[in-house]
């Protein structure tokens, strides 16, 4: 890892408290991100390659490169573009990197790249040299989860943050989903059980200190940058360009000018999300999803399907993302197994819960649609359960009831003002929820389950 700096262990931990009080506030208004931020393509995009500095939460800052979109700022990742299944779209490419780091290229894995103009041949693609552009037609034959990244000295280009995430929709999605929904966001493909809610990206990816400040020192020179030897070593951890606790911050936060994207996933009880991981760098990060496991959609873009045609992919507790791969997958929670009525309801008010096939309330138009019927009216104290199940922590709202506060322990939470629920996600790495070896950080942010009755901001 770095050389510990007291410096950059004082600012981090301001930078910690300042981030974590305001996040209290900022993750229930109106500059937190209930979907995916990103650019829908019509016809074309204009894409450039330029350097700037990116911002780690112990204080710290790291050279890197980036696509961001013409007149635009450097930011990490590129841009996120949101296409329709059958487009067809040009990228322009600029390169505004100096002269040192060399050519630039995009390649799109997955993706139809049927013609390209400008630009000279690199092993990939066509390449644009320094100063240059080089423009790629595209064509997206299939709806899903894709990236983009540098197809031009991919191990110090890519390391240095030139890739982004490509979402596709199905051009002909399903007419109903197979289960009900409470707020139907879409479908992730033609079929009727790929339907959500409201869908995040994770765009995973690391950074190797020792690459950024090879790059940082040769850039001024005539190049070719040369890479330090010895084994790849990453020591900062990221989702979508960020190390936690940034990733709470607001999208678009000024601190963070070359980080736009940030990752608060939030839901209300029974509604499906659908997460879109993508895996960025060149190492594999087993992301886990604390409140349930995931069902996976599809990988690299394939729907996972039986001989029959219904879903085959598998129920994960840790979901794999892999270098340069993608995985869709639909998380639910509705407070099975908690073991208490987690909405309050008393003996003798007006609330019902009548349970369909699975156990769960059947009413679409009630608050407590999806309510896990063992549980209404159960009191407490209850016979606590596994400690899987439970959401406690600095979040806590000191209430055991969805949108209801309570006392505090000294010292504990206040950062939950619409009392929810809260489950940390994150590597399951331990030592990716670092920043300079400091806890909490690295890959790592929050899900929030919000009462029914509290506006999620789309």
């Amino acid at each position: 890892m770095t050389r510990f700096n007291i410096k950059s262990f004082v600012a981090g931990a301001a930078r910690l408290v300042t981030t974590l009080a305001a996040t209290g506030a900022l993750a229930f208004s109106t500059a937190a991100q209930a979907g995916i931020d990103g650019i829908p393509v019509t016809g074309s995009v204009s894409l450039v390659a330029s350097e700037g500095y990116i911002s780690i939460a112990d204080g710290g800052s790291v050279y890197s490169w980036g696509y961001s979109t013409a007149g635009s700022q450097m930011q990490l990742p590129g841009p996120t573009l949101i296409l329709t299944e059958g487009d067809t779209f040009d990228v322009t490419l600029t390169n505004n990197l100096p002269a040192a780091a060399g050519n630039v290229s995009i390649v799109f894995p997955g993706l139809d790249m049927s013609a390209t103009s400008g630009g000279v041949q690199g092993d990939l693609t066509q390449e644009a040299v320094p100063g240059g552009s080089v423009t790629y037609t595209v064509t997206v034959t299939e709806p899903g989860t894709y990236q983009y990244h540098s197809g031009s000295q991919p191990d110090l280009q890519v390391e240095m943050g030139l890739y982004g995430a490509i979402v596709v929709r199905p051009s002909a999605p399903a007419a109903t989903c197979t289960t009900p929904t409470i707020a139907q966001g879409g479908f992730a493909y033609d079929h009727a059980d790929a339907c959500f809610d409201r869908e995040y990206l994770f765009l995973l990816s690391e950074i190797d200190m020792d690459i950024h400040q090879a790059a940082e020192q040769q850039v001024g020179g005539e190049g070719p940058i040369v890479l330090p030897t010895g084994a790849y070593h990453s020591e900062y951890w990221l989702i979508n360009g960020r190390a936690a606790p940034d990733t709470l911050a607001p999208a678009g936060d000024a601190l963070l000018p070359n980080q736009p994207y940030n990752i608060i996933p939030r839901m209300h009880p029974g509604e499906r999300l659908l997460l879109r991981l993508v895996g960025a760098g060149r190492e594999m990060h087993p992301f886990h999803t604390h409140g349930n496991h995931v069902r996976v959609l599809a990988r690299d873009g394939g729907l996972l399907q039986s001989a029959g045609g219904g879903l085959a992919g598998p129920l994960l507790f840790t979901v794999p993302t892999l270098p340069g791969g993608t995985v869709d997958a639909i998380f639910e929670w509705t407070g099975k197994d908690l073991g208490w009525d987690m909405y309050g309801h008393q003996d003798g008010d007006t609330s019902v819960c009548i349970p369909d096939t699975q156990g769960y309330h059947s009413v679409a138009t009630d608050p407590n649609y999806r309510e896990w019927c063992a549980d209404h009216n159960e009191p407490i104290p209850v016979n606590l359960p596994s400690l899987s199940s439970l959401a406690f922590g600095g979040f806590y709202s000191g209430s055991p009831y969805l949108g209801a506060l309570g006392s505090l322990p000294p010292g504990e939470g206040g950062l939950n003002p619409n009392a929810g629920f809260t489950y940390m996600w994150h590597s399951h790495n331990e030592r990716e929820l670092v920043n300079n070896d400091v806890f909490p950080g690295g890959m790592m942010t929050m899900l929030i389950v919000e009462a029914p009755d509290i506006q999620i901001n789309e």
